[in-house]
């Protein structure tokens, strides 16, 4: 009887800037025969060389890194090989910088509360040339690609009115005047498609544009 072709091997790159976190994910990963941590690397720059080194067949990438951030490390490793295949793999990120890192080339976005079977279908999906995205968070980021960008300014603004500040006290910590406080306010009402400011900050954290306050 001819023996049945071996499973390809998962190859697997690992980038966090954090040694017990990257230690733990290899320890795990590598319980499953299937999956061989090639290389790690803590920082974005050296998730480039690290990967023409070791050419893994999926980067598991922190969004959150000293020097180079994850998606501009995405941006630089799909730039050395147009079918390098990402992961990002981050505890929290607003919606807007996962479609950053999704923008710059990588295939799929998972937290990092997910559990191991999650992360392993991740990768298996990734390394397949596959979309892995979970469908709530593509409903989102499917509103905030057809809706009005919020600006800069005006995320400074909701982060304020989150924290519960006034007009008058926002326009003193950004020195602008009140009027226009008020007219970045109108605006962001507009824009989310909401009535007040308490629909606002809610919305906003929901749709990871600002976080929950502290």
């Amino acid at each position: 009887m001819p023996e049945l072709a071996a499973r390809p091997q998962l190859t697997v790159l690992i980038v966090d800037d954090h040694f017990v976190v990257r230690s733990g994910l290899a320890a795990s990963l590598e319980l499953d025969p299937a999956i061989t941590v090639v290389a790690e690397a803590e920082r974005g720059e050296d998730a480039v060389a690290a990967y023409v080194a070791h050419r893994p067949r999926v980067v598991l990438m922190d969004l959150m890194l000293p020097g180079l951030g994850g998606a501009g490390a995405t941006a630089a490793i799909l730039a050395t090989d147009p079918g390098a295949r990402v992961l990002i793999f981050s505890s929290y990120a607003r919606d807007d910088e996962i479609q950053t890192a999704l923008d710059a080339g990588a295939l799929g976005y998972l937290q990092k509360s997910a559990t191991r079977t999650a992360l392993i279908a991740a990768l298996h999906l990734v390394a397949q040339g596959r979309r892995s995205v979970a469908p709530e968070l593509e409903r989102r980021l499917g509103a905030l690609r057809l809706g009005p960008a919020i600006t800069a300014r005006e995320r400074e603004i909701l982060a304020l009115v989150a924290a519960g500040r006034a007009n008058k006290e926002i326009a003193a910590a950004l020195g602008i005047s009140e009027d226009t406080v008020k007219r970045h306010v109108s605006h962001i009402l507009e824009k989310l498609e909401v009535n007040d400011r308490a629909q606002a900050t809610a919305e906003a954290i929901r749709r990871g544009i600002i976080r929950m306050p502290e």
